[in-house]
């Protein structure tokens, strides 16, 4: 999980803090902390400590204490692999504190076969002190990564057949190299749209080759998208207006520029949302895409 960033820190805002019922039932059951209030008050004093390391915008906007997983069309096909699949494998990719793999793994997602990977370790941590948890009580590997360092992650092909090569226990991996043609299904969100086109193009290609070349294997997730694709009128923290695809050129790209085609297929949606404007506060659009790319 992250969000545009910003050199210059935006004073973070308390008023901005609200959980449906959904998030706050699945924290305060992790946490074991059930007055709202009390849980508002641990909310925010990790939301500094997380905010300190990295001002994205979305821990400014206590996403990282929301649910996004489980609402996607795409959650079921997640589970059905944990459950029907043997070793299934499942990365949440740009995890942040990891709300999403906590969830799928709460919603009965095997817990060794979860992993979990973002650039910044530091959010892994906060995630166990917003969590109340430890590496012991919730032992989901984190590899730190940066998907566009080939330290990271080597440029691979496409497999085309499983692996057969041994792979080493998740808790040693330090890349995501040996998962390439491993992993049954790929969560990210709100990771795409910090990128340019150029780069949102090259992201999909490094990622895909991590999927399993099984019917069935799932890249999904959400982001910022647009009903027709081209740059948000608005600008990121950094001056630059946020590119986006619309749902038609994302297929696209994932059909016949990442995958081949007849390997895959992709659903994507565009949600439109109501938001406050930080700033200035006032109602205005948002749009994200909503999506899948299934392995056929």
């Amino acid at each position: 999980m992250a969000d545009e960033n910003r050199d210059e820190r935006r004073a973070l805002d308390e008023s901005i803090y609200k959980l449906d019922g959904a998030d706050f039932d699945f924290i305060s059951a992790a946490t074991g902390i059930t007055d709202p209030e009390e849980l508002k008050k641990h909310i925010v004093a990790v939301q500094r400590e997380i905010y300190a390391v990295h001002p994205y915008h979305c821990i400014r906007a206590f996403s990282f204490a929301k649910l996004k997983i489980s609402r996607f069309p795409a959650y079921q096909q997640l589970l059905k692999l944990g459950k029907e699949r043997p070793g299934a494998l499942f990365l949440d990719l740009g995890c942040c504190v990891g709300n999403d793999v906590r969830k799928a793994v709460a919603d009965g997602f095997p817990v060794n076969q979860a992993l979990a990977s973002d650039l910044h370790p530091e959010f892994w941590e906060m995630g166990h002190k917003l969590f109340k948890s430890t590496p012991e009580t919730f032992p989901v590997p984190f590899i730190a990564a940066d998907v566009f360092s080939d330290a990271s992650l080597a440029p691979s092909p496409i497999p085309t057949s499983a692996s057969t090569d041994p792979l080493p226990p998740l808790k040693e991996l330090t890349s995501l190299t040996p998962l390439v043609g491993r992993l049954s299904a790929i969560h990210t969100s709100a990771f795409f749209h910090l990128f340019s086109e150029d780069g949102q193009r090259t992201l999909a290609r490094r990622v895909a080759p991590l999927l399993a070349p099984e019917p069935g294997s799932i890249i999904f997730g959400a982001h910022g998208g647009l009903p027709q694709k081209g740059l948000r009128d608005r600008k990121n923290s950094h001056g630059i207006h946020m590119f986006c695809h619309d749902p038609q050129t994302w297929k696209e790209l994932w059909e016949t520029e990442v995958f081949e085609p007849g390997q895959v297929r992709v659903e994507a949606s565009l949600v439109e949302n109501l938001r406050q404007d930080p700033a200035t506060r006032a109602m205005v659009s948002s749009y994200h895409l909503v999506w899948s790319v299934t392995r056929l």
